[in-house]
Order: structure tokens, then sequence, then C-alpha cells
């Protein structure tokens, strides 16, 4: 089983690669390429359910997401992303969440979207054994007090970024997710903390880089700006799909292959 100190100990000897998956058959997937972790992430909620934004994703959903992951999974660790609300508003409930997806569902970690209201949860977290990932710079939970722009680029908000940054190690996180910001900030970070940052669209300094499934092999209909297509998904699926529905018309499927026949049948009527 895959543990934080596996994580830990690339930082700053090989990169560390992270992808998010939403269920089994894409964790296999990604898993067998050798995938460091797999980040059950929030962003479930607009790439996979067809919200807007994160908000809406309950519990519920991301445990259920969490287990199907889990059961994909053998060499990656897995990372249940903690949805809006499930915790920050009360120490125990936010425990008790976090920890169901360890014990219940099988992920390895968590991860909080950070900020001075996380550190002394995740110091308590970390003392129950529970690994906590943060997340500083663009949290798409507080999507409606920041929207989606670049975080940090004025030095009052980037200087905060580092203290929080200072304080999240200090209360236990075993690593630091840094979305958004500008990339000599993100560098520095990573300078200043010993455990690994993990960039989304925050340069190539970091230890690591993490991006959104759907991105990565084009199933997106459309991508942030710092994210990359590898693949165009979309377009094989669509093709796939055609080539089904004219295979029915057409009677060309079933074919006599797909079916069989009981002789004893014959004379049913």
């Amino acid at each position: 089983m895959p543990t934080v100190r596996d994580l830990q100990a690339m930082a700053g000897e090989e990169p560390i690669t992270m992808l998010t998956a939403y269920d089994a058959v894409t964790a296999s997937i990604v898993d067998d390429t050798g995938v460091d972790a797999i980040l059950v992430g929030d962003s479930m909620g607009n790439a996979i359910l067809g919200h807007d934004d994160t908000l809406p994703v309950t519990l519920e959903e991301m445990a259920s997401r969490v287990g199907a992951v889990a059961r994909g999974t053998d060499d990656a660790l897995v990372v249940a992303d903690m949805p809006f609300l499930s915790f920050g508003a009360d120490e125990g409930e936010s425990i008790r969440n976090c920890g169901r997806m360890l014990k219940e569902e099988g992920a390895n970690a968590v991860k909080l979207e950070s900020g001075p209201h996380t550190v002394d949860l995740t110091e308590r977290l970390t003392e129950l054994g529970i690994p906590t990932m943060a997340h500083l710079g663009l949290t798409p939970q507080s999507v409606n007090q920041t929207g989606y722009t670049r975080q940090a680029t004025a030095r009052e908000d980037a200087e905060e970024i580092l203290d929080l940054a200072r304080e999240h190690e200090a209360a236990g996180a075993f690593a630091l997710v840094l979305e958004h910001i500008p990339a000599n900030l993100a560098g520095k970070v990573t300078e200043t903390v010993d455990i690994p940052t993990i960039g989304i669209g925050a340069g190539g300094d970091c230890d690591g880089q993490v991006l959104v499934f759907t991105d990565v092999v084009g199933l997106s209909e459309s991508s942030p700006p710092f994210a990359e297509q590898f693949g165009d998904v979309r377009s094989e699926v669509a093709d796939a799909v055609d080539e089904y529905i004219d295979a029915v018309e057409s009677g060309a499927f079933p074919a006599e292959s797909h079916s069989h026949t009981a002789d004893e049948l014959d004379d049913l009527y």
C-alpha cells in the first residue's frame, strides 16, 4: 500500500505525477501507467456531474467516487478531495468526514482547500493518522469570492501564501497543491518548505504536477489556460458511437456472431 512517505521521498529527486480520476475504470487505466498519485477531485462537479462549479458536490458523492477509485487502484496514492462545507465548520464533524474517506472508502489521504482556518484542523487530522494535503492559491470552493483568476499577483497576497505554506507544513501537511499562482511564487514556496509542492498552473519549479483527467485526454469541451490536452478521446468516443448507430440502423449489428439460438425452442409455438 502506498504511503505519503513514498511521495515525500520523491521531492527534489524526481517529478511527482498526479491526475484526477472519478471511477474505477479510469483509476485502473491511470494507475497502470505508473502515475504516482490519484486525486479524487471535487472537480467532478464540473468535469463529470454537469455542474457549473465544484460547490454542489456532496460528501456522499465524494465517498462513492473515492471508494470506486480506491477499488480500481493498486499502486498510486489515492487522495480524497474534501468537498465544500464537509470540513471547517465543526472540528468533530470535519474529522469524521475526513476519517470516513480512509476508514470506509479506502483513500490513503485527504486534501483540504486551505487557509488560516485549516491550520489547526490539519494538525489535528495528522495527529489522528489522517494524512492531509493542503491546497493554496486558487481554491475553486471560494469561487464566489475570488472567481477563477490567477491568485497572489500582489506582494501582500504572495506573502500570505508563503506564510500559510509554512504554517501548514508545521501543522503536519505532507504535501501542498499550488494552483494558478505566479511561477516565481510557486518556486519560492517550493524552495522554502520541505514537503512536496504539486503545481497546477503554477509553473515548472514545483516538485510535481496535477491536472484533471478529462483535460489531459481531451474529453473536456473546454479547459483552463494552464492545462494541456495530450489526446483527443472526445473525438474517438464520438466516432465509435457514430459507427455503432450506423451499424444498428444498417442491420450490420448485431451479426450472427453476436447471437445464439436454442434448437429446443424451435417448436415453442
